[in-house]
């Protein structure tokens, strides 16, 4: 299947990103001063379940399910198909970002490794959840990121009502087209303002964290000379 290269940013920006932790990059957007601090990223309760894959940036495709009670019509959530058509419009990388609005979210799964591999192939590189997901073992053999509130074994009566409307993931508000980046430390909403100059940020900071580390386990270390280090960063 053919993807569509996103027309907001360059490719090669989203590569540069890549190299990089969540940590790095909120430090970096930290430094433009375009949002609060404490914005922007989920809270606790959110689980990497693939935390040794590196750094995924994509941007997000949004959707609200249901998991505890039948669906008002059919049985199940590949009953919901029409959002295949509309993929194409999503520019990509895409993350699925989907939140389970029951009252007392995950009881069943949202995505398992079937339903990974369909969104794999229509250009998805990860998904993310505050219900559950299930088949682990699979989406990892698939190289597939999975972010989630939890596993569980069953899928319940999961169906998909509600397709590109702004969601809520562990506090951070995602709307469809938002940039993101997730790893072992959460998911992390970028700014497509800055997102161009953020790798240029994100590598000094990362060099100068580099050196405090090296000063830090140098037979040459002296208070002193971290305090003149740390100040020059400042």
């Amino acid at each position: 299947m053919k993807h569509i290269a996103s027309p907001e940013l360059e490719p090669a920006v989203l590569d540069q990103l890549k190299r990089y932790d969540t940590c790095t990059i909120a430090n970096a957007i930290e430094r433009f001063q375009v949002r609060l601090r404490n914005e922007g990223y989920t809270s606790h309760g959110l689980k990497c379940l693939t935390s040794e894959f590196p750094t995924v940036v994509g941007y997000a495709v949004t959707s609200h399910v249901r998991t505890a009670n039948p669906p008002m019509s059919g049985g199940r959530y590949f009953e919901g198909t029409e959002w295949w058509s509309d993929i194409e419009a999503r520019p990509a990388p895409r993350i699925a970002v989907i939140e389970d609005v029951d009252s007392n979210p995950g009881a069943g799964s949202v995505a398992g490794e079937v339903h990974c591999a369909i969104l794999q192939r229509f250009g998805y590189t990860a998904l993310a959840t505050n219900g559950a997901v299930r088949d682990l073992l699979g989406v990892r053999r698939l190289r597939f990121s999975v972010f989630a509130r939890s596993l569980t074994v069953g899928h319940s009566y999961v169906h998909s009502f509600d397709f590109g409307a702004p969601v809520n993931i562990f506090g951070l508000t995602v709307r469809s087209g938002d940039l993101l980046c997730g790893d072992c430390h959460g998911l992390l909403s970028i700014p497509k303002e800055i997102a161009a100059r953020i790798p240029e940020v994100a590598e000094k900071l990362r060099q100068h964290e580099r050196k405090v580390i090296d000063l830090c386990q140098s037979p040459d270390f002296s208070v002193e000379k971290l305090r003149r280090l740390v100040q020059a960063n400042e």
